[in-house]
């Protein structure tokens, strides 16, 4: 009998990770899903990219590049279930029931909604019920767990929310109500812009792009007008704030020092950015490449945490049928 609690992270299929992402939530999802406290299901979310990826060749580069950077970035492909949302066809399942428990007002108050309809005069059906979907990813392995940044909170709320829905409407205490975790210490990841590091911002360092790439976006981080003689208040440098998250506690104060003494010139501020960053990801990358350079074993990897996935989406919705006369 597995007695672990369960964990379910999901990252939307929409371009390549970077080191928001990376700080952000990826880091925390693998060392819980490297542990054993937890049974993690992990998924890339190719139905909620639908969203704003229209187009086919990107969306399978986007499934392939997350998979190769988490088992990159050290997620232990045996311990944790990694698979596509779209090769379990119960989490649309799932939603359609959820979607009868769901009112409409009660979605025009997700954040997502509102600020695409600021911004646009018309919104998908896919965008509206993008909560529900997700909702559905979350409940349908009875998660305990799900690990989120700040502004995601409202996500795992929702779930929340929806599993009671479910539960008061056919009388029944089935459904787990999903926690989030967040970790306080987490900070906003600055992109080269200084505003936070967002693929929609179009700011952001990919973890594994070319040296040549690297070099280029570091290199056009945003700065002041100091000289390299002038003392640098290192808390308000985006330099400084990205290159702290890859470095300890007594590295971050030497660093700290070069900022506030005087004498360290944004060149070369840039250039120990640059190869910190080359260091960290050097084994890494190339077992990103390796992988990208095999899709074939990516897919492999897919097909199996699909398989185990199914097993527990199966067992969900043969529930499910039955508590709602689905079934009889």
């Amino acid at each position: 009998m597995n007695n672990k609690k369960v964990l379910v992270s999901g990252i939307q299929a929409s371009g390549r990770l970077h080191f928001g992402n990376y700080f952000g939530a990826m880091r925390q999802n693998i060392a819980l899903a490297n542990g054993n406290e937890y049974e993690s299901y992990i998924f890339v979310a190719d139905y909620h990219a639908l969203t704003t990826v229209k187009n086919k060749e990107a969306l399978s580069k986007a499934t392939l590049d997350i998979v190769a950077n988490y088992i990159a970035c050290g997620l232990d492909a045996d311990k944790a279930i990694i698979f596509k949302q779209s090769d379990i066809p119960e989490h649309t399942e799932l939603c359609a029931i959820l979607n009868n428990v769901v009112t409409v007002p009660y979605l025009m108050r997700a954040h997502a909604f509102k600020d695409h309809e600021a911004k646009s005069k018309e919104v998908s059906a896919g965008l509206f019920d993008y909560p529900v979907l997700m909702a559905a990813d979350i409940l349908m392995y009875q998660a305990n767990t799900v690990p989120v940044g700040q502004d995601q909170k409202q996500h795992v709320e929702y779930a929340r929310d929806i599993a009671g829905f479910y539960n008061r409407a056919w009388g029944i205490d089935y459904f787990k109500v999903p926690r989030e975790y967040i970790l306080e210490n987490v900070a906003t990841v600055p992109g080269i812009d200084g505003q936070k590091m967002s693929k929609s911002k179009g700011n952001t360092i990919p973890l594994f792009g070319s040296e040549e790439e690297l070099k280029k976006l570091i290199m056009s981080i945003v700065t002041d007008s100091l000289t390299p003689e002038e003392r640098k208040n290192p808390d308000e440098n985006i330099i400084f704030n990205i290159h702290k998250l890859f470095l300890n506690d007594k590295e971050v104060s030497l660093l700290r020092s070069k900022f506030e003494e005087g004498g360290y010139s944004y060149k070369e501020a840039k250039d120990d950015l640059y190869n910190t960053i080359i260091d960290w990801r050097k084994d890494k990358k190339e077992i990103y490449n390796n992988l990208m350079n095999n899709p074939k074993e990516i897919k492999e990897i897919l097909e199996k945490g699909a398989k185990k996935a199914k097993r527990k989406a199966s067992e969900t919705m043969k529930d499910v049928r039955l508590q709602t006369g689905l079934d009889f």
